[in-house]
């Protein structure tokens, strides 16, 4: 008999196998199309040549450097867009004339894209890490703030009167029932909003930037040093990956011991 545990189980191994079906297909895909020399060079370098910049590229301090500044910036961000997203959602989402007037303008903001404003950002704070970090925060607040407001409007008032009816002080109602129903829903905007302002800053690099791992990809492109440049993008790919794997571990278990 097929137990509950099994079940989950079953599935999760199912899309681990359709996950890794897909990157050795890509993978198979590219080596054909280097081996055949259907694609030049100069746009799809050889993986062997990619690994190869790879590990020259590690080698060097102007690696650590670019991925310091990087990871620099984004735990600044990041740090700002998940206090200020958790702080405002909470004060909105609890109260329902608040949510409603609220919701809708931060969604409309976000659906804007801000990159188009990101030379007002570089003219503000200049072109070191002060302006990826105001842009990465920026964009990065918008899905906490949102998923936060979600989280706590969407716990039944009925819990909320009847917990006042018993007397229910507003910090047992905190730890007891906002926290608990809001906490799956502001985990996973918390998650999505790291990956956005994690993009928003290599973005931001990439554009203006005299440091970082977005400066490097767009420097070695501007070379037209392709295994560089892929080696690069590797290394965010793998990066992006492991720590997605990991915060929806984290995120799981932090949801059951809720």
């Amino acid at each position: 008999m097929l137990t509950p545990a099994n079940a989950e189980l079953r599935q999760t191994s199912i899309v681990r196998a359709i996950q890794l079906a897909v990157v050795v297909a890509v993978f198979a895909i590219w080596v054909g199309l280097t081996s055949s020399h259907a694609v030049n060079a100069l746009f799809l370098p050889a993986p062997l040549a990619v690994v190869g910049a790879l590990s020259r590229l590690i080698g060097t301090s102007g690696f650590w450097g670019a991925v310091g500044v990087t990871t620099f910036t984004t735990a600044i961000a990041y740090a700002i867009a998940s206090t200020a997203g958790v702080v405002c959602g909470f004060f909105i989402g609890r109260s329902p004339r608040l949510t409603t007037a609220y919701r809708p303008v931060l969604s409309g903001l976000f659906a804007i894209p801000l990159t188009l404003f990101f030379p007002l950002f570089v003219v503000m704070f200049g072109l070191g890490p002060s302006s990826k970090i105001a842009f990465g925060a920026l964009y990065g607040f918008f899905p906490i703030v949102l998923n936060t407001i979600a989280g706590f409007s969407g716990i039944d008032r009925l819990f909320l009167r009847s917990a006042q009816s018993q007397g229910a002080t507003r910090v047992q109602m905190l730890r007891y029932i906002f926290v608990p129903g809001a906490w799956p829903i502001v985990l996973t905007g918390l998650r999505i909003g790291f990956f956005i302002t994690f993009a928003s800053v290599l973005g931001g690099e990439t554009l203006s930037s005299a440091s970082g791992v977005g400066h490097a990809i767009a420097h070695e492109g501007d070379l037209l040093e392709s295994p560089a440049m892929f080696a690069w993008i590797a290394i965010v790919l793998s990066v992006t990956i492991v720590l997605n794997l990991v915060l929806s571990v984290v995120e799981k278990r932090a949801v059951r011991s809720t």
